[in-house]
């Protein structure tokens, strides 16, 4: 049986990582055979105290803390990576809930061959008890929000780009390297772009499957999407072959209601185009608001879908443009937000 260290970046998450932790503990995998590293960025709220308190009551569990001073998620990981042991990773989020039988199968797919990074798809839950928060976690599920990012709706095996989190062994990494911590975001697939450049390949088993805990309010979501988007420009400037079409959707969408509204200042027939491409997306979003409402039996869907999948691809678009505006008049890399 090979030994497997979970690693975890953390950072102010009172809240979940308790959760997490009870799953990891629920694991069908030996624990004998496990280990939990987890990089906290400094925490100021209780997290370092539930950890410990957790620890305490479950010392058949191995847990170690390390400090993640840079307080990014590259970092975390790279850090959690030094300190472990295991000849298996598997990386985790502290908004996360594996099922009991995630390390065991991804650990089985690895065994076989399958791919030299393995995942799942997630199940996406409400971040709070309110009727935006679950609108949220339903906008993330949809593939009007995301796309064709198979993790979060797949039903069949498959080779992909990416997978969240993911399980590899500790020999690759002699390959490809570390996660790379000039990126502030989107590490996991920049990570995965150099396993599929080194001649690898990851693999999606609808059977690994994780609980992800969405965002609570639209502000929470807004600030994610944007950072999603503003450091996916400085990924794609590396790997511009990563590019996809649903990428490019949202960028393109908020430059045409700018350049529209700045050209519409000018030339008022560019008015009537800006209102017809804002109503159609109103229509569209509507429509699926309204499917969706009556097929969940959810009325707060009605409204609450359509202004979540507007949030996100609004400012997803938003960041990406700006960090590009950024790359181009600076002639470098966008900085650290």
């Amino acid at each position: 049986m090979p030994s497997v260290s979970i690693i975890i970046p953390c950072l102010n998450e009172q809240e979940t990582i308790r959760k997490l932790l009870e799953a990891i503990h629920a694991q069908t995998f030996p624990r004998a055979d496990l280990e939990v590293v987890i990089a906290d960025g400094m925490s100021t709220d209780g997290t370092r105290a539930e950890i410990t308190a957790f620890s305490d009551a479950h010392p058949d569990l191995h847990i170690a803390v390390v400090d993640n001073i840079p307080r990014s998620i590259p970092a975390a990981l790279n850090c959690a990576l030094k300190e472990s042991q295991g000849e298996i990773i598997v990386r985790l989020d502290a908004h996360s809930m594996p099922y009991p039988d995630y390390i065991e199968r991804s650990v089985a797919d690895l065994e076989t061959g399958l791919g030299e990074n393995v995942g799942g798809v997630w199940e996406i839950h409400p971040g709070a008890p309110t009727w935006m928060a679950h609108a949220i976690a339903a906008a993330a599920a949809h593939p009007l929000g995301v796309g064709d990012a198979f993790y979060r709706h797949a039903n069949r095996a498959a080779y992909v780009d990416t997978v969240p989190f993911g399980a590899f062994k500790r020999e690759i990494l002699a390959l490809i390297g570390f996660f790379d911590e000039s990126l502030l975001a989107n590490e996991d697939y920049e990570f995965n772009a150099r396993i599929r450049k080194s001649g690898g390949k990851i693999w999606l088993d609808p059977s690994i499957r994780s609980v992800y805990i969405a965002r609570p309010t639209l502000a929470k979501l807004a600030r994610q999407y944007a950072r999603y988007g503003y450091w996916k420009w400085r990924m794609l400037r590396r790997y511009p072959e990563t590019l996809r079409w649903r990428q490019g959707l949202p960028p393109l969408f908020v430059a045409s209601l700018l350049g529209g509204a700045v050209l519409a200042i000018f030339l008022p027939v560019f008015w009537f185009l800006l209102a017809a491409e804002t109503l159609i997306y109103i229509i569209v979003l509507a429509a699926i608001g309204v499917q969706s409402a009556v097929g969940q039996k959810k009325a707060s869907l009605l409204i609450g879908l359509p202004v979540a999948i507007a949030t996100m691809h609004i400012t997803w678009g938003a960041g990406f443009l700006w960090s590009m505006i950024r790359g181009i008049f600076t002639h470098r890399d966008p900085e650290r937000n």
